[in-house]
Formats: structure tokens, sequence, C-alpha cells
């Protein structure tokens, strides 16, 4: 407990931050599908989804071992930098909360360690050859896998069932929806719970509480669990909203292949130590189910703005991370202190914003986009 200074305290109290904020960006994942096609209510979906978070994380640590000791080199960072990674991560991941954008968690956590590692401890600090094996490959292959997969079987589901009465094939696969959405977050939180436990362990790594190629602790891998489930029960309502009606009309039998699509990318990736993106997963997924239902409407300028948020997302948050990072670096304590409340503050204005256009489990599935309104709603009994 010695090692446990008070900045490794708070880089560990700021990585649970990201996995809640990482947990209620990326319900949407598991759920958004089964939201949209009424195969579960909103509250109901987000607590399942929440616990089986929980569940997955315990499942696996190859993902943590990838982030702790792969992308970068452990024997050169030090908590600030972790820091200072954390926050471009969080600040990412609430401004396109804000605007319902489906972007990655993963790739906004890659990014800001990236850039600053890289400021921090210099080029040599990051290992590219492992960027570019465990995550850019990953990230342009897995939503392409995932949305044939979701396509193929989606064509199948609608041609097996074709001469069958519609409201039975309806029912028959929104209980499908139950099992394969569940499944979904039981992988996400194998996957994505990992992150966390990476950056946590890596932190105890470059404190020297832990030796170089350790693995997750058992109260690690139980913090991160419990924090990426708690955010998934809060649910990212903006995010649902734009996954489950503003991709395509889902319908039944293309959330449970878009859902089964996922889980198999996800839990392959996760058992492969592969960091992929599980939103990128699901997006290409849900896409692919578009595609394979005949005749269905697939909004290809909601798909543009979220590949482009993808491309943005990595480099975006390494900025971010980079320029925290100097300030971490050369102001010691007090840039260290200057860049938390900066942080705060910035994450504060972006949740004042939210409240001006609320999205929550009841209106969820009102609009297929999120609006921001550039002033209050009106009051009652007033003009609107």
């Amino acid at each position: 407990m010695d090692h446990i200074t008070f900045l490794v305290a708070v880089v560990i109290v700021t990585a649970l931050a990201f996995d809640f904020t990482n947990g209620f960006h990326d319900t949407a994942n598991a759920m958004a599908t089964s939201i949209a096609t009424g195969a579960l209510g909103p509250r109901t979906a987000v607590l399942i989804s929440g616990v089986l978070n929980v569940v997955g994380a315990f499942l696996s640590t190859e993902v943590a071992k990838t982030i702790s000791g792969g992308i970068v080199d452990d024997t050169l960072v030090t908590p600030g930098m972790i820091f200072a990674g954390l926050v471009g991560a969080i600040l990412w991941n609430l401004m396109t909360w804000l605007v319902g954008l489906p972007s990655s968690s993963s790739h906004a956590l890659f990014g800001g360690l990236i850039g600053a590692v890289w400021v921090g401890a210099g080029e040599h600090g990051v290992h590219f050859d492992k960027v570019v094996e465990k995550v850019i490959v990953p990230a342009v292959a897995s939503p392409v896998v995932a949305g044939v997969a979701a396509l193929a079987a989606t064509y199948l589901a609608y041609k097996i069932t074709e001469r069958a009465k519609k409201k039975p094939v309806e029912k028959g696969f929104r209980y499908g929806q139950i099992a394969s959405a569940s499944l979904v977050s039981l992988a996400h939180g194998t996957n994505d719970a990992q992150k966390t436990m990476g950056v946590i362990t890596l932190t105890l790594i470059s404190a020297g509480a832990l030796g170089h190629d350790a693995g997750p602790p058992v109260w690690v891998i139980a913090s991160a669990g419990l924090a990426i489930g708690l955010g998934t029960y809060l649910g990212g309502w903006r995010i649902i909203r734009t996954m489950g009606k503003g991709l395509t009309e889902i319908q039944s039998p293309q959330g449970f292949a878009a859902e089964t699509a996922s889980t198999t990318v996800i839990l392959t990736s996760a058992h492969l130590g592969f960091a992929l993106s599980t939103t990128q997963v699901a997006s290409g997924s849900i896409l692919g189910a578009g595609l394979g239902r005949r005749l269905a409407e697939v909004r290809w300028s909601v798909a543009g703005k979220m590949v482009i948020a993808w491309l943005v997302t990595l480099p975006a948050a390494a900025l971010v991370g980079a320029v925290a990072a100097y300030a971490v670096k050369h102001g010691g304590n007090f840039g260290t202190t200057v860049v938390a409340l900066i942080g705060v503050a910035v994450a504060g204005g972006i949740f004042l914003a939210s409240r001006r256009n609320p999205v929550h489990a009841s209106n969820v599935n009102d609009a297929h986009e999120v609006t921001l309104r550039t002033e209050p709603p009106a009051r009652v009994g007033t003009a609107a």
C-alpha cells in the first residue's frame, strides 16, 4: 500500500470514472435494438445489461494485458501520463454522448493514452506496431465482419420464416432478442471493462505496486466491473436513440441477427486479446441487419456521421491527452490540478447542455435523432 500515492489514487478514481462513462456511452451496443423493437422495456433492458456487464468483467483478462503491457511501454509510463490520457478519453466520451453519436469509447481511451505517453515519454514510449495489430486492424475489420454476418443472418431469418405468420415470428424473435442482447451485454463486460482494468494495472505497475507483465488483481477486476455496470444501468439514452432508431428501422428478426453477430465478434476478439470497439461492432451489425431486410430504409447520412466520428475519435482524444500530459509534465502538481479542474468544468458544462433537451427511458423511441436546443425548453403554460 506504500506505493498508492495520492496521484495514483486520483488516477484510479479517474479510471473508474472513465469506466462509468464507458458504461452509459455503450449501453446502446447491447440494448438499443431490443428497446427499439419492444423486446425489452427500457428500464428492464439497462438493468439486465448492467448486471451482465459486471459478470462479463470476470470472464477474461487478455484485453487488460494488451493495454497494461502492449500498446505502450510500461517501463516509461507514469501515473501523471495515465491521468492525462484518461482526461482526454472522458471528455471525448461526454461530448459524443451529448450529440448522441455512437463513437468508440475504446478508441477514445487508446487515443488519450497514446497522446499522453507520446508527449510524456517520447515517441519510443508507444508501441506503434502493437497499436496497428491490436487496435487499427481490428477497428477496420470488425465492423465489416459483423456487418456481413448480420446481413447474412437477417436474410436467412426472413427467408426461412417467409411463409410463416408474421405475429408468431415477431414474438419468437423478440424472445430470442432477450437472449442475444444479454449475450452482447456479457461480451461487452468481458471486452470493455478489461480496458479500465488494464489502465489501473498499468498505473500500479508504473508506481511499483505490481511487477511488469502482471495481470489485474481481483479488486481491480471487481471495481472495474461494478463501475461499468453502474454506468450501463443509468442508460445512455441519447445514443440508444441513435442506434435503435437512427441507422434503420429495426424489426425483431434484424435485432436478433445483429445482436448474435455482435456477440460472436466481440467474444472472439476478447479471447484473442484484440481491444476492439464494441460500438463499431454493434453499429456494423445493425447496418448489416438493415441491408439484409428487403425494402428496409438505411439512413446513410447517420452512418456517414458515425464513420467520421470513428476516424476522428483516436486522434482527437490523443490531442486532448497530449495537451493534458504537457500541462502535467511541466506543471507538476499545479498542472495536474489545473487539468483536473478544467476537466470537471467541461464535464459539468456538457451535462448542463444535455438538460436542455433530455432523452430518457420514456422518450427514447420517440425520434431517430438527438438535437440540441440553443435555448432552455419552454415552461408549461408558456409559448413553445
